[in-house]
């Protein structure tokens, strides 16, 4: 898994550090998670938020731009990467679900930084929504370096 230490992540979009901010929020998708039998029998709804921190130009990359979607981290894109890790099949915990998302996503060399937001809406009655928020770095993100060699 994808697991970090964080130095300051509170900024997701930087104008100094040449970062954008892509989104997809309360983006609803069927998935086939959790531990009970009536969860395992059929899909239910998840409510998934992303926010990803996105480099405009990777360093040592040609920063030529076209002007097309594919100079940019697309949400488009994004959501059919999310889409294939939900046909996987089932998963027990949202925890794990998210990240495997996570991982997936951070295979664009592009995105340094991501936080996803995963809510079942109906796994509790009392509730609005339940889940699991993560946070997790590339390793190109040079708040790794700092923190690992301090």
């Amino acid at each position: 898994m994808n697991q970090q230490n964080f130095a300051d992540i509170s900024t997701m979009a930087s104008a100094t550090r040449g970062l954008r901010r892509v989104f997809i929020r309360d983006l609803v998708l069927p998935a086939r998670i959790g531990i009970h039998d009536h969860e395992r029998a059929q899909a239910q709804p998840v409510i998934i938020n992303v926010d990803a921190s996105v480099e405009e130009a990777v360093e040592g990359a040609d920063t030529t731009t076209t002007g097309t979607i594919a100079d940019v981290v697309c949400y488009e894109t994004l959501t059919k990467q999310i889409k294939e890790v939900l046909a996987g099949g089932h998963t027990d915990l949202v925890e794990v679900l998210a990240e495997e998302i996570a991982d997936r996503l951070l295979a664009d060399a592009r995105i340094i930084r991501l936080r996803i937001r995963l809510e079942k809406p109906e796994a509790i009655a009392e509730a609005a929504g339940v889940g699991v928020e993560i946070e997790r770095l590339s390793r190109r993100d040079p708040a790794i370096s700092q923190a690992e060699t301090t």
